[in-house]
């Protein structure tokens, strides 16, 4: 078992949200992925802050191209370790 774990990055929460309700269906993961703020350097707006959606991956089943382009759908993007 790894500790594998995939950052998407969102413009917002309410994407972020929406792309953790899809997630399941699209990629049929049992756990519940962690929604995280993301505040830019010197930005103290919450409006300026994007959103990460941090999945483990403990199987390392999940291709990162996938994953990449599901977030693209969002207007996000897979972020590399």
């Amino acid at each position: 078992m790894s500790d594998v774990r995939h950052v998407l990055v969102l413009p917002d929460r309410d994407t972020a949200e929406e792309l953790a309700e899809a997630l399941p269906a699209r990629f049929g993961i049992s756990e519940e992925p962690q929604l995280v703020r993301d505040a830019l350097a010197g930005e103290d707006d919450a409006e300026d802050a994007q959103w990460l959606v941090v999945l483990a991956d403990a199987e390392d089943a999940l291709d990162p191209a996938e994953l990449d382009a599901f977030a693209a759908e969002f207007e996000g993007w897979r972020e590399d370790p």
